[in-house]
């Protein structure tokens, strides 16, 4: 009996909020938007309701369609949706006490503008705010690169306090975090290495995108198990109302896309496939050999099952190998394997202001290294997420909540390098529940307070708290916020070797959760008709980091070590829109810094203590984006410059002989070792590289379309450095000069 009232009790309280709405006298109105043509759900428009007395109560769909607006006063009243681009829509409602109106609306393309049109900012990173940025397939396709169409990662590598190592790797380090710190999702799903060996590529192109939200620090309590970053990438729907097919060719990478209706307007599905062709056609016009061969599959299936019920089923596989070093011949070979499948629902409660998600999906990851039949390494994740999202509505008062469970299983095998460490088989079970309500104090300040309750097997129960603050004046946007992040999973990796991308999980070797603090403050403001300034200050805290411990002598194994770390930067972005032209240059400025104590160290530098740059600290970095349509052509130019990052000298050499027996030291000569400086003390040469392209589209028929892209990708040959032999000092560059050309078919 004591446990029924406990849960209606926590009910009762989470429901607080919407009880007015599911059993009072007002009237809620609420449903889902999409396009008329293909059944795609539209974010960003205006739905406004207005009353025979003028009064005038407004709502803005989400990323789903979704829009709902609570405590209507009962009678009739006027409705209009009306988005950029699309006719409006408009409709008279009557509405009873109690009464909740379900609505499907369906925006039909054109020209239209009616009443109350409010022309949506644009989604650049000049409105981002507390950290948060929502990326559009239209702002992915700016960015030039060596396809028809765009990928996530090539926007993502066009942001302030974002590094990656250049077009090889497939590593994106955001502000100060590593790779193994961010937190990677496709339609819910873990996707634990989501960029492909080739720098310009992801799983997730931009023919597939709805929209990506980039949180680059101080995010929700919606997102746990990362202390860095996340990246939540949503894909579109299938076209629900015709078959259509698209082909592209390009020498990186060609790719096939099949989508249509299973029902017409109620299901659909998707498919598509990109295979990589630069293994086989670069090295015919560049000087080099280009040992790549990645690629990646997708399908989703969805359908509407009522006014208030969605699912669908997604799944997606990529593979990558290839070879990183100057030398290809006997450099080792990297091998690494994503499979992720899931289903997510979406629900919202006929007699509640509430919108519901439930999430479930199983994701794997195998990477290797060294020779295929026996790699030298390997790595494993292998579990499943489950997750409920809930969100109940409120006039002034909206409360997301809801709980998650998964349980990883990782194994790792590193072949002895690092001495201090036996690898074994973990199951790491995670658990949690969280609790973040918004309220609109006022209708310029917004207050968001969260709490995660979480347990972690071995590692028992924690809480995380986060917060937001937006205020809002004007064209002047405020906004503060922060909280404490934690990982249950430790991703090592051996950063001594820039062309080691390889990383292995595992759970916490001391027993300390790797976690972080993170504190943001942000600015915006519109200066004028299209221009827009963004400022975001950031401080990161960080701490049960692993890093592998510095050594006088090089060595092909070594040892683990725990640090400590902060991470600490600026964001500057101004951007400008005017008819046919966009454009925004920013600039980062980042500080990290790495702290580890070590009892060897006192012999070298009079100190127990290490504080050194990790090789990822790149301290200054300048974006420069332009787009624009010419004589028909659609023209985009970007610039990139960093300063370089750190790598570690060699101090001298002295002599040594090996006493592997009877040794007449007076004769054997031995032989020269290096040693090392302090850790990361040296400066590599800045990075900087222009990338052009130039597209032209053609319509024939109805409804088809032909696409001509022609580019250049480092358009002036610059010699940018990847990574340096300290002993031989030979060197591995990025990519050269390389003409680019492609086509793509749409009908």
């Amino acid at each position: 009996m004591a446990s029924r009232f406990s849960f209606w009790a926590v009910l009762l309280v989470v429901c607080a909020p919407v009880l007015p709405q599911a059993f009072g006298q007002s009237a809620t109105v609420r449903g889902f938007v999409t396009d008329a043509s293909d059944g795609q759900a539209l974010q960003g428009v205006n739905v406004a309701l207005r009353d025979l007395g003028g009064n005038l109560r407004g709502s803005v769909s989400d990323d789903d369609g979704f829009f709902i607006i609570t405590r209507l006063q009962p009678g009739r009243w006027m409705l209009r949706a009306t988005f950029i681009g699309f006719e409006t829509w408009t409709d008279t409602l009557d509405l009873g006490a109690e009464a909740t109106a379900r609505l499907s609306i369906e925006l039909t393309p054109g020209v239209e503008m009616g009443e109350f049109v409010v022309e949506a900012e644009r989604d650049g990173g000049a409105t981002i705010a507390a950290g948060v940025q929502t990326v559009r397939p239209r702002d992915v396709e700016l960015v030039p690169t060596p396809d028809v169409s765009g990928d996530l990662v090539s926007y993502l590598a066009t942001m302030p306090g974002v590094v990656s190592l250049g077009d090889r790797g497939g590593q994106v380090f955001i502000r100060g975090g590593e790779p193994s710190h961010n937190l990677s999702l496709l339609d819910g799903m873990y996707i634990h290495q989501p960029f492909h060996i080739l720098g310009f590529y992801s799983a997730f192109a931009s023919d597939l995108l709805r929209n990506a939200d980039i949180h680059s620090g101080a995010f929700s309590s919606k997102y746990t198990g990362r202390m860095s970053s996340v990246i939540d990438v949503h894909t579109r729907n299938g076209n629900n109302q015709s078959m259509r097919r698209t082909f592209s060719f390009a020498p990186f990478v060609s790719m096939a896309i099949l989508e249509g209706p299973v029902r017409r307007g109620v299901m659909s599905f998707l498919f598509s496939g990109r295979a990589s062709t630069i293994e086989r056609v670069a090295p015919r016009y560049i000087d080099q050999p280009v040992p790549y061969n990645f690629g990646d599959f997708f399908g989703k299936v969805h359908a509407t099952l009522s006014r208030s019920h969605q699912v669908s089923a997604s799944a997606i596989h990529t593979y990558d190998r290839g070879k990183l070093a100057e030398n290809v011949e006997d450099s080792d070979e990297i091998r690494w394997h994503n499979t992720a499948y899931g289903m997510r629902y979406l629900v919202a409660p006929p007699m509640l202001a509430m919108l519901g998600e439930i999430l479930f999906s199983v994701s794997r990851l195998e990477m290797t290294i060294g020779p295929p039949d026996e790699p030298l390494r390997t790595s494993a994740i292998d579990g499943f997420n489950f997750a409920v999202n809930l969100t109940n509505y409120g006039q002034r008062t909206n409360v997301d909540w809801g709980f998650y469970l998964r349980p990883p299983q990782l194994d790792a095998e590193l072949g002895g390098l690092f001495q201090n460490l036996e690898f074994t088989s973990d199951r790491i079970l995670a658990t949690g529940a969280y609790f973040e309500p918004e309220v609109s104090v006022t209708p310029d300040l917004r207050i968001r307070a969260g709490l995660i309750a979480e347990f972690l097997g071995d590692q028992g129960f924690h809480m995380e708290p986060r917060f937001r603050v937006m205020y809002g004046r004007g064209p002047h946007q405020f906004s503060l916020a922060g909280g404490l992040y934690r990982q249950e999973m430790v991703g090592i990796n051996d950063r001594r070797d820039a062309t080691n991308v390889f990383t292995a999980w595992t759970g916490s070797p001391t027993g300390n959760l790797p976690s972080s603090i993170h504190g943001l403050v942000g600015y915006n403001v519109s200066l004028s008709d299209g221009m827009n300034l963004s400022a975001e200050a950031f401080y990161k805290d960080l701490s049960g980091l692993f890093v592998s411990e510095w050594t006088a002598f090089p060595r092909f194994t070594t040892r683990l070590q725990e640090a400590s770390g902060r991470a600490m930067g600026l964001d500057l972005r101004l951007e400008l829109q005017r008819g046919k032209f966009y454009g925004f240059v920013n600039y980062g400025l980042s500080s990290v810094e790495y702290s580890a104590m070590q009892e060897t160290l006192p012999v070298w530098f009079g100190s127990d203590e290490v504080r050194y740059r990790p090789p990822h600290d790149r301290r200054h970095q300048i974006n420069l984006l332009v787009s624009t349509t010419l004589a028909g052509f659609d023209v985009s130019v970007r610039w990139n410059l960093g300063s370089g990052l750190p790598y570690s000298q060699i101090r001298g050499f002295d002599g040594f002989v090996l006493m592997d027996g009877p040794t007449d030291v007076s004769r054997e000569p031995g032989m020269a070792r290096v040693i090392y400086d302090q850790p990361y003390g040296g400066i590599l040469p800045s990075y900087h590289r222009l990338d052009l392209s130039v597209d032209r589209v053609f319509q024939y028929g109805d409804d088809s379309f032909i696409t001509f892209q022609a580019g250049l990708v480092n358009a002036y040959d610059n010699a940018n450095l990847f990574s340096l032999d300290v002993f031989t000092l030979r060197r591995n560059y990025q990519l050269p000069l390389i003409p680019t050309a492609g086509i793509k078919f749409e009908f």
